[in-house]
């Protein structure tokens, strides 16, 4: 049986949402996913769908969120179902909700310098998401992030910044996987916009972490 993903776009357009869905949405489908995409956070309310879905992908910049709606979210990872996402989409959403962002693992706070030339490390190469990736480099935004260090990280990047020298050698996560209740998480910071996943790195990365966060066992 095809496992059912849900991929959720919307909020700031800077992103790319939309494009970016477009991009991975055939990508689940040829790793055995049915995907649904939608752009309304309403898709959330849905408790009884939300339950039966194997995988979440959010793709939603900044904007806001109901209480009714978060909840649905959170609850139904907590419930097993998986979320995995990738820059701002993911870490970039509901800055006024601490609960998703606890969830998420993670919140952006800058990017020194904008788009930049910047190196991405593998710290972890026996994990699935990322045997076989040797460091890769990108021209794109370099995440500074607010983490929560139960992360289990799987890529770094080290600052070199004339914009804030003060953060200077700090070695930043990039990709990690953490738990939620029952589901799994996963989050990239690559992927400002669709140009950036022609880095086959960082689309390979992305197309691996969203297939391990999918529920492992069928919804019942």
């Amino acid at each position: 049986m095809k496992k059912r993903a849900l991929m959720n776009w919307g909020g700031w357009e800077g992103h790319e949402p939309k494009q970016c869905v477009d991009l991975f949405a055939p990508l689940l489908r040829e790793a055995g996913f049915e995907v649904e995409i939608s752009d309304s956070l309403d898709s959330y309310l849905d408790r009884e769908k939300m339950r039966l879905l194997d995988l979440i992908v959010p793709v939603w910049t900044m904007s806001s969120i109901t209480d009714e709606q978060q909840q649905g979210l959170l609850d139904a990872v907590k419930s097993g179902v998986g979320i995995a996402g990738w820059h701002g989409g993911m870490a970039d959403s509901f800055r006024q909700n601490v609960d998703y962002q606890w969830m998420v693992g993670g919140q952006w706070v800058a990017h020194p310098g904008g788009v930049i030339d910047y190196r991405v490390n593998i710290i972890n190469h026996d994990d699935p998401i990322t045997a076989g990736i040797n460091d890769f480099d990108m021209h794109s935004e370099q995440y500074y992030l607010h983490v929560d260090p139960s992360n289990e990280v799987l890529a770094t990047t080290i600052f070199h910044t004339d914009e804030a020298p003060w953060v200077n050698g700090t070695k930043m996560p990039v990709v990690w996987k953490r738990r939620w209740g029952q589901g799994r998480v996963f989050y990239s910071s690559l992927g400002h916009v669709a140009q950036d996943f022609q880095v086959a790195e960082a689309r390979e990365i992305q197309r691996r972490g969203m297939v391990w966060a999918a529920r492992q066992q069928p919804a019942a």
